[in-house]
């Protein structure tokens, strides 16, 4: 006989460490236990239904159980489960990287299980790389001011958010930030291009001073998610490649969150139109099914690997590299983009929730409201010291997953929603607004 709901939360607790949270809060509100998931609706195991307008941390793009991945998985799961990849191959991850090359442009994937893993594995090619070509002086990195590449040493030392790594400052070789070109810090009469230009200068001078010591440039592009959906204009992706092959550094970008379509183009830098040194991927690579990730780069990289020498070969390793499930799973996550058409339909769909969220935008405590692809975000002007734990009860209490950083409130939906979600998405999210609000007195 299944638990109850209380008897599994219950279990949870005594159990179970959850990311990402003060446990103690869970004293007032309890974590809820979910027993299945269809499309974009998580159903509790207390009988409610909650719509996952966060894609369950930005993972999952076309809706929970969808029947074309699964079925790719029951598929591989009778032939192949796992092997090492070290001395093996098999056709998922042959076929995947492939996929990945064709495009990206880059080759060579390798993989990890996780975002944090894909940061470290790009950060340790660059500085590698240049131990290999005779420059080993070039090992330190710098990356945006609010820039989050993981969680993990070699991921915190290049994240510049302060709670997530200020108690293990001992153990961080920090890198260097520049400042960000969130095109909210436009002054009068600025426009986001004008900021990213200005951002692309103090890069420029910061390079000028260290490029002889800096192995890469790591950013996210376009969004820096964590940093509260801190949206810039391409120009600044322009300028940093321009300038990263100027004073010889290697350009990282972190498409963890926000590729595979997120923001209107498959992968953001797209709209730059340029190309990565590194690129990193994880998040929405198996569509939110299996833990996967996978860094790519290019051949000269690659080259400067291949040689008799092992010290010189790249000797980074996880037990599930290139996991032949998370590999078909990936592999029918692509399969879906070009069955569904996915980038079109998606600015379709967009077009209906910016309408639906009119309300949402147009709100009097609502400034620097901005949406781009699949990314919308309001910052909220409220006095409330808490305001993200308070908004997040409220929209859970109308069967909504928001979860916002700190006053940002943001919506980041699976692929996946009809009228009837799009439209509780809207009005939840209104709602629970609303009702945060009246608590600041």
């Amino acid at each position: 006989m299944a638990p109850t709901h209380d008897a599994l939360v219950a279990r949870s607790l005594a159990a179970v460490w959850h990311p990402c949270t003060q446990m103690k809060r869970h004293e007032a509100q309890p974590p809820v236990a979910i027993a299945r998931a269809q499309g974009p609706w998580l159903y509790g195991t207390d009988g409610k239904r909650y719509l996952d307008g966060i894609s369950s941390w930005w993972v999952n793009l076309f809706g929970h159980s969808h029947p074309h991945i699964q079925a790719a998985l029951v598929d591989q799961l009778g032939q192949l489960d796992h092997v090492m990849l070290a001395g093996f191959t098999h056709a998922p991850v042959v076929e995947l990287s492939e996929r990945l090359a064709a495009l990206t442009g880059l080759g060579h994937a390798f993989y990890g299980s996780d975002g944090a893993a894909a940061t470290e594995i790009a950060l340790k090619m660059s500085a590698h790389y240049w131990r290999n070509t005779g420059r080993p002086a070039k090992s330190r990195f710098v990356g945006l001011a609010g820039g989050y590449h993981g969680e993990t040493v070699g991921a915190l030392a290049v994240t510049d958010i302060a709670i997530f790594r200020e108690a293990y400052a001992p153990l961080v070789r920090l890198a260097d930030t520049v400042p960000s070109p969130d095109a909210r810090g436009a002054g009068p009469g600025e426009t986001a291009q004008d900021v990213a230009r200005r951002a692309a200068a103090a890069l420029e001078a910061w390079l000028q001073e260290h490029h002889a010591t800096t192995a890469a440039l790591i950013v996210e592009p376009l969004v820096q998610c964590a940093a509260g959906m801190a949206m810039h204009d391409p120009e600044y992706l322009r300028l940093a490649r321009a300038l990263c092959n100027r004073y010889e550094v290697h350009l990282v970008v972190d498409e963890i969150a926000v590729g595979f379509g997120r923001t209107g183009t498959m992968f953001a830098y797209q709209q730059a139109g340029i190309r990565p040194d590194f690129i990193c991927l994880s998040k929405g690579l198996t569509g939110g099914t299996l833990p996967l990730s996978a860094v790519l780069t290019t051949d000269a990289v690659y080259a400067a690997f291949y040689d008799d020498d092992v010290a010189r070969g790249f000797l980074h390793s996880h037990s599930y590299t290139g996991n032949p499930l998370a590999c078909r799973a990936a592999l029918a996550t692509l399969e879906l983009f070009e069955q569904l058409d996915v980038l079109k339909t998606n600015k379709a769909l967009a077009q209906r929730i910016d309408v639906a969220c009119a309300p949402l935008t147009q709100h009097p405590r609502v400034q620097h409201a901005r949406h781009l692809g699949m990314i919308w975000a309001w910052d909220v002007d409220t006095t409330l010291p808490d305001f993200s734990r308070r908004y997040h009860q409220h929209a859970m209490a109308r069967g909504l997953v928001l979860r916002p950083i700190g006053k940002t409130l943001y919506a980041m939906p699976p692929y996946a929603l009809d009228d009837e979600a799009v439209q509780s998405l809207a009005s939840g999210a209104l709602d629970a607004l609303n009702a945060t609000l009246q608590e600041e007195s």
